[in-house]
């Protein structure tokens, strides 16, 4: 029994001495999705790679995929113009900190035509804001032929990776996403989206900005993730998360919200909002911060009325032959609520 043992002894030892050396021989390489390396490897690493810096204050930094979303005519396109402006001539949005170096952006517009464009950015299309020229706007060309071998997502994404390269661009803004797949809404269309443009930032270093928008919401209760269209993957695969919400006690005043961030704490949380109106001093459509606020101060006040009339809106989309699922994606409630006021 003794020999037995023993022999089982040095049996282990051999074995764990193979096993140690075998993680040592692949420690640096890649297996399958994995790269593998000890914790000290990846910090030696990492202090090679700058320190991310802000490109708008907390809410966006230097290699992080972001989104930004709101409802239909909140200002979303204009802050990202301004955002882009900002970069383009290292001039700081007030208060937001800017700590990147004046560079190129590129600005994928697929909202706006040239005119509309123009007049945001003109007095009654006379005396023309001067953008520097390191912003790019980049809209589709109507004329310009699909390939035989491509669809049109396909040959937009090609298009996009294509423009990043010949510009050699690191900052990318994309308004919006819902241009660059039909339907992001799903968690079908949204993945292979956000697969492509992580793909593109890790590739070629970039920070991208891409805006999004919310379904209908109930504006009694707080800005979340959720209210963003397609939020659990979209918000899986974004390094970081803002929001623009619309004030109900003023409604030309807007706020900013911060929703997920990697790069540093949540400082523009629910307790402190970013107060804004949209301006135009000259010739340039902006925002111009007003204060910090709690958001709960610029939230509609749920009224008996406001439930009478949601319960009413169920009721009608049950009897136009909507399920309870799809009625509570359209309202935004939970599926036991839309359960009770059907049976009220």
């Amino acid at each position: 029994m003794k020999n037995v043992n023993n022999g089982l002894k040095v049996s282990n030892d051999v074995n764990s001495n193979t096993m140690t050396q075998n993680i040592r021989t692949v420690e640096n390489e890649n297996i399958g999705l994995f790269t593998i390396k000890s914790a000290t490897q990846w910090i030696e690493e990492a202090k090679n790679k700058p320190i991310p810096k802000m490109l708008f204050g907390e809410f966006w930094f230097e290699g992080e995929l972001s989104i930004l979303f709101a409802d239909t005519n909140l200002g979303k396109s204009i802050l990202a113009v301004q955002i882009g402006n900002s970069i383009s001539k290292n001039e700081k949005i007030n208060p937001f900190k800017l700590e990147a170096s004046k560079q190129r952006i590129l600005y994928f517009d697929f909202e706006l035509s040239v005119k509309q464009f123009e007049n945001r950015y003109s007095n009654d299309y006379t005396e023309h804001y001067q953008f520097d020229d390191n912003f790019i706007r980049i809209e589709i060309n109507a004329d310009a032929e699909i390939p035989n071998n491509k669809d049109f997502e396909e040959f937009l994404c090609d298009s996009l990776e294509r423009s990043i390269i010949e510009t050699d661009s690191k900052i990318i803004i994309i308004d919006n996403i819902t241009f660059l797949r039909n339907g992001n809404e799903s968690a079908k269309d949204a993945l292979p989206l956000m697969k492509h443009l992580k793909m593109l930032k890790s590739k070629h270093g970039l920070s991208i900005l891409v805006l999004g928008h919310t379904p209908k919401r109930d504006l009694s209760k707080p800005l979340s993730i959720n209210d963003l269209a397609g939020s659990k993957m979209l918000a899986n695969f974004c390094d970081s998360a803002f929001a623009i919400g619309q004030s109900s006690s003023d409604s030309n005043l807007r706020y900013f919200k911060q929703l997920k961030q990697r790069n540093t704490e949540q400082i523009y949380d629910s307790e402190n909002v970013c107060v804004c109106q949209i301006s135009k001093p000259n010739n340039f459509l902006q925002f111009e911060f007003i204060n910090l606020d709690e958001e709960r101060n610029h939230l509609k006040e749920f009224k008996k009325t406001d439930k009478d009339e949601l319960i009413e809106q169920v009721k009608e989309l049950s009897a136009s032959g909507k399920t309870q699922r799809q009625i509570r994606d359209e309202l935004r409630i939970s599926l036991g609520v839309v359960n009770k006021y059907l049976n009220k």
